[in-house]
């Protein structure tokens, strides 16, 4: 039997032969990537305190009490987290099975929410069903879907996927079909993150190079057709290139030019927590999409910086624990680690490039930062899953580490 070597969070250990399930019966899953589990915590809170300071002025003008958004935050948070101990407890095999299953309910539920009187329309944009306490946004939870389905199809048909280009596509189709569902709400920000991701996951898993470049510049295409044939998305796109520009500033520009204002003004320093001047009714959806351009005002270049590397090292958690599961023979979570983190890590960017004027305008939330209750259900339930691959990655590292060792796995180390 050949030795298997497998890098875990803590270390090198030698396995003592290969293994397929990473799940070991019987035992039960436990928490031990603590680093990552302070990271995910710190964002969450972070960005109540966050949500907090930017959305107290909209609160008390609207609701007539300041701390409204953030009170249901936290019970967001709250309930995300009873969901992410659920999760937690799922074996990523289940997850793996049913993943063709996840995807179908994805497309049921993007053509749910396009029906009259089911899905609520919001600034123009038919994104949620309302449920009557809350809404739902749809289009969170298909992007972990997605990664999921596409995970396992990586496993499955991975070798078609390497050397046919009907295994290349046929999963593409699906996705299509999901991103053509999102354009028709429209979310063209969610509909860019689910293509973006499922091709950089079908780049690792071994696509042939040239039907990798054929795909982007089909997609690259389709995407400059829809720029171009909708006024609205080509205002925006136009106006972020000047948004300071007489006929754009007070326009399709506004948005990008108050949140550049906001940025320049943080400085260095900031000007303190909740001193935001933009957030008074200059900045429009300062808690949610904008969120990151107050945070720079408040905190200046020294806290955008901080959450900045605080989102590096978790895409970088992301990234090793893929690796790790890709050397003990797991390649689905592997493929589920890989997805999460360029999920993450991509949306991250738009979000920040946007308030920045690096990219148009598109309504994309910071990921368990933006004020959001499906999003920040959905992150928790994500960041859950990662907790199990890494908890499933250690446990069998320490079983293998035991029979190397000629140790019964009941044995004490």
């Amino acid at each position: 039997m050949s030795s298997l070597v497998s890098r875990v969070a803590t270390g090198r250990v030698v396995a003592g032969g290969p293994m397929t399930e990473m799940s070991v019966p019987g035992a039960p899953a436990r928490l031990t990537d603590h680093a990552l589990l302070v990271a995910v915590l710190a964002l969450g809170l972070f960005g109540a305190v966050m949500i907090a300071s930017a959305s107290m002025p909209v609160a008390e003008k609207i609701y007539g009490t300041p701390f409204y958004f953030v009170i249901r935050q936290l019970i967001f948070l709250g309930l995300g987290c009873i969901a992410g101990v659920v999760t937690f407890r799922i074996p990523l095999t289940v997850w793996e099975r049913y993943g063709p299953h996840l995807i179908i309910i994805s497309l049921c539920f993007l053509t749910l929410v396009l029906i009259p009187g089911i899905g609520k329309e919001v600034n123009g944009a038919q994104r949620w069903i309302d449920l009557g306490v809350f809404t739902v946004q749809v289009s969170e939870t298909v992007k972990l879907f997605v990664i999921v389905y596409l995970a396992g199809y990586l496993v499955r048909r991975g070798y078609l996927v390497q050397t046919t280009f009907g295994g290349f596509l046929r999963p593409l189709a699906l996705i299509c079909i999901a991103s053509t569902l999102l354009l028709l709400e429209p979310d063209f920000g969610a509909a860019v993150v689910i293509v973006a991701t499922s091709i950089i996951m079908i780049l690792v898993a071994g696509v042939r190079f040239s039907q990798f470049l054929a795909i982007v510049g089909v997609l690259g295409a389709v995407a400059s057709m829809l720029i171009l044939s909708s006024p609205y998305r080509l205002a925006r796109f136009m106006s972020f290139t000047e948004p300071f520009a007489p006929e754009q500033v007070y326009g399709s520009g506004y948005q990008l030019s108050q949140s550049l204002i906001a940025i320049g003004t943080g400085g260095l320093g900031g000007v303190g927590f909740g001193s935001s001047v933009q957030k008074l009714d200059y900045l429009p959806e300062p808690h949610t999409d904008f969120l990151f351009a107050v945070l720079s005002e408040e905190l200046g270049l020294i806290g955008a910086v901080c959450l900045i590397l605080l989102y590096s090292f978790i895409v970088w958690r992301c990234f090793r624990l893929a690796k790790s599961a890709d050397e003990q023979g797991n390649r689905f979570a592997g493929f589920l680690a890989l997805g999460i983190g360029v999920w993450i890590g991509l949306q991250s960017f738009i979000n920040m490039g946007v308030n920045l004027g690096l990219l148009p305008t598109k309504g994309i939330t910071l990921p368990l930062m933006s004020y959001g209750g499906s999003s920040a259900v959905v992150f928790i339930i994500t960041f859950s899953l990662l907790l199990r691959i890494e908890s499933d990655l250690r446990q069998r590292a320490s079983l293998a580490l035991r029979a190397n060792q000629g140790m019964p796995a009941g044995g004490s180390s």
